[in-house]
């Protein structure tokens, strides 16, 4: 199950919720690293379910499964992203990976300075996607504070508004699911005749050796360990 990640690689809140153009929503903006426009990495495996290009290029994404929310929340999940100058290569119904950059930094709309406009709701994409607040405002229905819905993953946090963020612990990043965990064919050839007891110390630790793992691709990998417990890397 994936864990919603926080959409930016660098963390720099300008405008948070109830403040300003956000007054009654969980709306926050980001500016990231400084005023150059910087990538928008989608949280989840996810679908393009709307996007309204009359305003500021507004598109909402839904997960594609439940995701797991930092405050225990297990659920689909939607996110409204805004402000990005050109989102010709997006369309309704298509489909982004977790990490993939689809979406940038910008000023369309009502913005100033090169930023995205975030908003977090719980569970699937509802019809229209927005409602307009008493201030005259549109925000995301069902919302949720992003700091109960995205993850920190190695974010370089510069502000973050007072927002206490979680960060994914390393020892669950990337670590194989119970599924994913291959057990190494038995290599004892058929009507063998069983061998002699040996002393333990007589086995060799290659003998020993066990596959639980094998790697998809280059990546960083972790593991939660106990004590006394040892790794073996081939």
């Amino acid at each position: 199950m994936e864990k919603a990640i926080y959409p930016l690689k660098n963390m720099r809140i300008t405008q948070g919720y109830e403040e300003g153009t956000h007054i009654d929503s969980y709306a926050i903006d980001d500016a990231g690293k400084n005023t150059n426009i910087e990538n928008v990495y989608a949280p989840f495996t996810g679908t393009i379910k709307k996007i309204y290009t009359q305003d500021a290029n507004e598109v909402w994404l839904e997960s594609e499964n439940p995701v797991e929310y930092p405050d225990g929340t297990i659920d689909y999940m939607t996110v409204l992203f805004a402000h990005d100058n050109d989102i010709s290569d997006l369309y309704v119904g298509k489909k982004i990976k977790q990490n993939e950059a689809f979406y940038q930094e910008g000023t369309a709309g009502n913005a100033t300075g090169n930023h995205c406009h975030i908003e977090c709701a719980k569970g699937k994409y509802i019809e229209p996607g927005w409602q307009q607040n008493e201030a005259g405002y549109y925000n995301i229905i069902n919302a949720k504070r992003p700091e109960e819905c995205l993850w920190l993953n190695n974010t370089n946090v510069i502000d973050n508004h007072g927002y206490n963020f979680m960060e994914i612990p390393i020892d669950i990043i990337n670590a194989p699911s119970d599924e994913e965990i291959i057990e190494s064919p038995s290599t004892e050839a058929p009507n063998t005749p069983p061998e002699e007891e040996t002393d333990n110390e007589a086995i060799t630790e290659e003998a020993k050796l066990r596959l639980i793992y094998t790697c998809t691709k280059t990546d960083l990998y972790g593991i939660y360990l106990k004590e006394g417990e040892q790794v073996y890397l081939k």
